[in-house]
């Protein structure tokens, strides 16, 4: 089991950006493949990246590809997710998540074991 932290969301205009940040703690970093999920009010939980044990592969929501850059420095134990040209449908609680044993990434929600409490994104218009 790892523990994981996100922080960095906050509110923002549209077309400014945020960085996420999420920590982990517990087991080894670098043995878990990692992803970003977000869910709207009243909506399901959605993905939105996910990354590889290593960083060497990266999958991407359509809504989000092209300004959302998801990568990973295990020496630090953290992920992050760097948001740009923020639309007010991005607005959400943005959640971290990790799958032990994983080799490849992930964009099911079902695949991953471990889940932090979620930062809140909030694009205004």
């Amino acid at each position: 089991q790892v523990q994981l932290v996100e922080s960095g969301g906050g509110l923002v205009q549209a077309g400014g950006s945020l960085r996420l940040s999420c920590v982990a703690s517990g087991r080894t970093f670098s043995t878990y493949a990692m992803g970003w999920f977000r869910q709207a009010p009243g909506k399901e939980r959605r993905f939105v990246a996910a990354i590889s044990r290593y960083g060497l592969n990266t999958l991407y929501a359509d809504s989000v590809k092209g300004r959302f850059t998801i990568s990973r420095d295990n020496a630090k134990n953290t992920m992050y997710l760097q948001m740009n040209s923020l639309k007010p449908e991005d607005t959400a609680v943005y959640y971290c998540a990790a799958k032990g044993g994983g080799s490849a990434y992930y964009p099911l929600s079902d695949d991953y074991n471990d889940w932090g409490q979620g930062t809140q994104v909030t694009v205004s218009s």
